[in-house]
């Protein structure tokens, strides 16, 4: 037996206890928790064959009350000792997608992103289209091209408008959107819409999610159905999913919804979380996204994904949208940072707008934990290879 240790200070203690999905000298995926700079094999320590899948699907589908189950049961037992081959160093883990992605859904949840797309491309006009503020504005993202971090994005190819003729060929306008991920654990049959306050019993946990935007192809195809190929080639998620339970010292109130939502939409006490991005480009610092200035909450979202009476499913994947702030330096796309290219930012002594072959992109973050210190996400990391 043995205990695992966690370094004082450590954003991944019994605080947080993220679930991810790990494999070790080649061996099958099995479910995990990281415990400081270790790995706790659940199928293992746990003795149930739950955690012994490749996702974490069959664990979340079992429900709110086992999900509060385990948690009790981890935060005594990662105190205590364990068995040896259960502890893992995370250095010598493989890390995998944590879920089987049913559907994903993306929101457009922040005014200031919304307000400052809007001026970019609407400057004659008001940022904020009329139906903005009534209801969370989303569209129907690509399941199959959703990615673990440390996956590389190979540049997509698509239409761009050109005079006089539309060209094809690799985008030469690639952004990021810097997020957080929503996962549904137990969905809902048909014509079942989930209410806000109902939130908590179908949603298991957060990640970290990069919406990979080739604004180019996007700007041409968009009207007037929305985002298809611009966005389907790559959605990258953090390897860890923490858990709503890891939250509730993070929940803060929403900075105010005026008008009121429609009933559909209201909460009891409505909420969001703080929660604080940072966005490395190349290893430099560019951006510090606050996620307690959006405005629509997680809740709301899922509410308004099912109020037409749409299933959710287990394993359901929602965006909140390009989170940022009303300052520049809290801006989540490159495409706000530059204004559109029309004011470049130096990175690494070079004046860039969006990216180019070769560029690393990395976003963690980090919550308040509810013994004051502060739990974290991971991180969501990506490369950009040349267009095949």
């Amino acid at each position: 037996m043995t205990t695992i240790e966690i370094p004082a200070g450590s954003p991944f203690g019994t605080d947080n206890l993220p679930y991810g999905v790990f494999s070790t000298g080649g061996g099958s995926p099995r479910v995990g928790v990281r415990v400081g700079d270790s790995v706790l094999d659940l199928a293992r320590a746990l003795g149930d064959d739950v955690f012994a899948a490749p996702t974490l699907n069959p664990f979340m589908a079992q429900g709110y009350d086992r999900w509060v189950a385990v948690r009790e049961q981890l935060t005594s037992l990662v105190t205590g000792e364990v068995p040896d081959d259960a502890v893992h160093a995370l250095a010598d883990v493989t890390l995998h997608l944590p879920i089987e992605v049913a559907d994903y859904v993306d929101f457009y949840a922040s005014e200031h992103h919304a307000s400052n797309v809007g001026r970019l491309f609407r400057p004659d006009a008001e940022p904020l289209l009329p139906n903005w503020k009534h209801l969370p504005v989303g569209y129907h993202g690509r399941s199959g091209t959703v990615l673990v971090s440390g996956t590389d994005i190979v540049r997509p190819s698509g239409q761009r408008k050109a005079d006089p003729a539309p060209v094809f060929g690799p985008s030469t306008r690639l952004d990021i959107e810097a997020e957080l991920g929503f996962v549904v654990g137990t969905g809902t049959p048909l014509n079942t819409p989930i209410a806000p306050d109902d939130f908590a019993r179908h949603v298991f946990g957060a990640v970290l999610l990069n919406d990979w935007s080739a604004r180019d192809i996007q700007a041409w195809e968009y009207v007037p159905l929305g985002p298809n190929l611009g966005k389907s080639f790559a959605t990258s998620i953090s390897a860890w999913v923490v858990p709503l339970l890891a939250l509730e010292a993070a929940r803060v109130p929403l900075p105010g919804q005026d008008p009121e939502p429609l009933p559909y939409l209201r909460e009891s006490r409505p909420w969001g979380l703080d929660v604080e991005l940072v966005v490395e480009w190349n290893g430099e610092e560019v951006s510090r996204p606050p996620y307690r200035e959006m405005y629509w909450s997680p809740a709301q979202m899922l509410a308004h994904l099912t109020v037409n009476g749409a299933s959710a499913r287990t394993g359901d994947l929602y965006g909140s949208g390009t989170i940022s702030g009303p300052e520049k330096h809290q801006r989540g796309a490159f495409l706000e940072l530059s204004w559109g290219g029309a004011e470049p930012l130096t990175v690494k002594g070079e004046q860039r707008s969006f990216l180019l072959d070769g560029d690393e992109v990395v976003i963690t973050a980090t919550a308040p934990g509810a013994s004051g210190g502060r739990i974290a996400f991971g991180e969501v990391r990506g490369r950009i290879l040349p267009a095949e």
